[in-house]
C-alpha cells in the first residue's frame, strides 16, 4: 500500500511566486520599520502558558478553544505563541526595557490557534507585527494607524481596504458599559448562541465580535459604548478621530467593533475588505495600557496591530491575478565548451545584479520547457560559434522575438527586458 505523506490539517506549503510575493510582504515591513524607527525583535515560538492565559483572557476563544498547549518532558504547560503581543511584552519585562521608554518593535513569523480551516484561515499562519510602548497619547495611536496605512500603500492596495475603528473605553467605561449591554441581552437571552451564553457571564463585551447571525441581529438594538465614555475616555476618541480627519484618512465608526481579545483598551481599530469573504479582515490592532502591568511588569501605556501575511498575499492575488515573480534568465549553452563557459558567463551575470537560471545535463528542449514553466524573462542561447564571435542570442519568452547581442551590450540589453 503506498503512503502519501501531506502537511498537517491547517497547514500548507509556501512555495515559487507566492513565496516570492510573501517575502516582498516582509521586505516592505521592514523598510517601513526602519522608517518609523522601530527596532526588530525576535521571541520563541513558544512561551509558558501563562504568558497567554493570563494576558488573553479565559474566555477569549484564543484560549478557551483556539491554543496549541502542551506539557514537556519538565511538566512545564508550553504554549505554541497564538499572536505576538503578549509575547513581546514578555520580552520586555524579561530584559528589563521597562525603564527605557518609549520603545518601538517590529516582528514577523509564524503563530498557532486551533481553528477550523477555511479560504485565508490556517492553523499555522504568519504575521507582521507592530507595537509601540510609553505614551498614553492619541498622536502615538495615529502614527500606528500611518504605519499600517503605509503598508498598505506599499503593497498596493490601500484601495481595497476600509479602515473602521471604534474605542472600548478606559477600565470604568467599560465596567458602565458591560452593565448596559447585560442589562440588554438579558432580555434577549433565550436567542443568543452557546457561545454568547457563556460570554455573557464572564465578558460580555465579547458578544460584539460575535458572527452568528441571531446575535447580530439582537446587536442591531444594543446601546452604543460611545453612551458610556467616561469624559477622558471621550475626549481621547475624539482626539483620535479629530487627528485622522487632519491627515485626511477615511475612516467609519464601527461601535460592535471590539476585537477578539481582552487586554485592549481606548481605539481598536481594523482594516477590512470584502474580497476575502467572511475572513475580511487584513490588519488589525488597537491600544492595550494594562498588558504591561497584568504581565508582571511597571503600568506602561502601549499600542500596535498585526497583519496576516497569507491575507495580504490573497488579496494582492485578487487585484492583479497571478503573482509575477522577479526577473530571472536563464543560460542554454550548447556543446560540451559552452556548458563550461557558462559557469563564468552565469556569474559575471549575476554580479551584474541578474537572477540566472543554469541547468546541467539537459537535451536545449528541456532547458526551454524549464525556462517556460518558471517563467523565465528570457533565454540565452551561445555555443562554440557564440562564444568564438562573443555575441550571444537572446530570446525574449514573452515576445518571441531573437535577436543577437554582442557581450559588451548584454547586461545592458537584459536590463531593458
Amino acid at each position: 500500500m503506498s503512503f502519501k505523506l501531506q502537511p498537517i490539517r491547517g497547514t500548507r506549503d509556501i512555495l515559487r511566486e507566492e513565496l516570492y510575493f510573501f517575502n516582498k510582504v516582509i521586505h516592505y515591513a521592514r523598510n517601513i520599520a526602519n522608517l518609523y524607527c522601530y527596532e526588530e525583535i525576535v521571541t520563541p515560538i513558544f512561551e509558558d502558558f501563562s504568558v497567554f492565559h493570563r494576558t488573553l483572557g479565559e474566555t477569549s476563544d484564543v484560549v478557551s478553544k483556539e491554543t496549541y498547549t502542551f506539557v514537556d518532558r519538565d511538566k512545564t504547560s508550553i504554549t505554541l505563541r497564538p499572536e505576538f503581543t503578549a509575547a513581546i511584552v514578555r520580552a520586555i519585562i524579561s530584559n528589563s526595557l521597562t525603564q527605557s521608554l518609549p520603545l518601538k518593535f517590529f516582528t514577523y513569523g509564524p503563530v498557532f490557534r486551533h481553528e477550523r480551516p477555511q479560504h485565508c484561515r490556517y492553523r499555522q499562519f504568519n504575521q507582521i507585527n507592530f507595537e509601540f510602548l510609553g505614551p498614553n497619547d492619541p498622536k502615538s495611536d495615529i502614527e500606528i494607524v500611518c504605519l499600517a496605512l503605509y503598508l498598505l500603500k506599499e503593497l498596493n492596495l490601500e484601495h481595497l481596504v476600509r479602515l473602521e475603528i471604534n474605542t472600548v473605553g478606559d477600565l470604568e467605561s467599560r465596567k458602565n458599559y458591560s452593565q448596559a449591554l447585560t442589562s440588554y441581552l438579558q432580555k434577549h437571552k433565550s436567542l443568543l448562541s452557546e457561545d454568547s451564553l457563556r460570554r455573557l457571564e464572564h465578558n460580555p463585551l465579547r458578544i460584539l465580535d460575535s458572527k452568528d447571525q441571531n446575535d447580530k441581529y439582537i446587536l442591531k438594538s444594543a446601546p452604543s459604548i460611545l453612551n458610556y465614555l467616561t469624559p477622558d475616555a471621550e475626549q481621547y476618541y475624539r482626539e483620535v478621530t479629530s487627528l485622522l480627519e487632519f491627515l485626511n484618512i477615511k475612516y467609519h465608526p464601527n461601535t460592535n467593533l471590539v476585537r477578539g481579545l481582552d487586554y485592549y483598551t481606548h481605539t481598536v481599530f481594523e482594516f477590512t475588505t470584502e474580497l476575502l469573504g467572511s475572513q475580511g479582515t487584513v490588519l488589525a490592532g488597537g491600544r492595550y495600557n494594562g498588558l504591561v502591568k497584568l504581565m508582571g511588569g511597571p503600568s506602561i501605556n502601549a499600542i500596535g496591530f498585526a497583519a496576516g501575511i497569507e491575507r495580504l498575499v490573497e488579496l494582492h492575488k485578487k487585484e492583479n491575478g497571478e503573482i509575477s515573480r522577479q526577473k530571472n534568465f536563464h543560460l542554454i549553452p550548447i556543446g560540451e565548451d559552452a556548458e563550461k563557459q557558462a559557469l563564468k558567463i552565469a556569474e559575471k551575470l549575476r554580479s551584474g545584479g541578474f537572477n540566472i537560471y543554469l541547468d546541467y545535463n539537459s537535451s536545449i528542449k528541456k532547458r526551454m520547457q524549464q525556462a517556460n514553466k518558471l517563467n523565465a524573462s528570457a533565454v540565452i542561447l551561445f555555443g562554440e560559434t557564440e562564444i568564438q564571435q562573443l555575441r550571444y542570442k537572446v530570446k525574449d519568452m514573452k515576445t518571441g522575438e531573437e535577436v543577437s547581442v554582442d557581450s559588451d551590450n548584454l547586461i545592458d540589453f537584459l536590463a531593458k527586458i
